[in-house]
């Protein structure tokens, strides 16, 4: 199974709260972030690993162009203008494989992860996407799931906080809102080859975003479960690389 890693964003928010480091060099108890998701690839049985760095970021690009790993490594070293994009220049060398995609400051336990990428090699769905009812985002993307953790839908924050979601329509026993919404998308996206398509033709729609991208996935009649986390943080401030050191540090406490 391929991995694959978008690290093309500038780190515009960290680098104006006064973190000179770009951002998947950004260390965690002592190790950078990008270093921390190859090496979680490579004990989960990875076949090649994938990136995209920033054309901006030679510091980055020169960093993972020395790492010795005993797999392929694939680097693009190319700016885009979106998330989705960089997934598109990706999506070359992920063949016809199934594969794992993550942004570079998707930070999680290992242990799920492991069970998580098992859980998708043993699935016949077409994707099985990493979901967390932990929510510390700006822009939380809303996953719709039914009982099964089928995915339904994506629902931006704005919906999720409309008039519909009240405390009357969410059962108290489960959690779960009666419309079906619990969970939000955690960053990380397992796929089978038949996503790429539909990749293709949501970008010669003009689409930017890859939250529209996963609604296309789901009009086109794909198959996608939801699998959850228990916690998934994502470093984009200055503060949240303590929170994310903080949770690395307790895990097992």
């Amino acid at each position: 199974m391929k991995f694959a890693i978008i690290a093309a964003g500038e780190g515009s928010r960290l680098a104006n709260e006064g973190v000179v480091t770009p951002k998947p060099l950004v260390r965690l108890n002592g190790e950078p972030m990008i270093d921390r998701l190859i090496r979680i690839f490579t004990a989960n049985d990875a076949s090649s690993v994938s990136i995209i760095v920033n054309k901006e970021m030679n510091e980055v690009y020169e960093h993972i162009s020395k790492l010795n790993l005993s797999i392929p490594l694939y680097i693009i070293h190319k700016s885009t203008p979106s998330s989705m994009h960089s997934f598109y220049e990706l999506s070359s060398t992920l063949g016809n494989d199934r594969f794992c995609l993550t942004t570079v400051d998707t930070i999680f336990r290992e242990d799920e992860f492991s069970q998580y990428i098992n859980a998708f090699r043993e699935s016949n769905a077409d994707g099985l996407f990493a979901v967390t009812d932990f929510i510390d985002d700006e822009a939380p993307l809303y996953v719709v799931t039914d009982e099964e953790m089928t995915i339904k839908g994506f629902h931006d924050k704005d919906i999720y906080q409309s008039e519909r979601v009240t405390e009357t329509n969410v059962d108290k026993t489960t959690g779960f809102h009666k419309d079906g919404l619990k969970y939000i998308s955690g960053g990380i996206y397992c796929l089978g080859s038949n996503s790429i398509p539909i990749l293709k033709s949501s970008i010669d729609a003009g689409m930017y975003r890859m939250r529209n991208y996963q609604r296309q996935l789901v009009e086109n009649g794909l198959k996608l479960q939801a699998w959850p986390f228990s916690k998934i943080i994502d470093v984009d401030h200055q503060e949240d690389i303590g929170k994310a050191e903080f949770f690395l540090k307790n895990i097992n406490h």
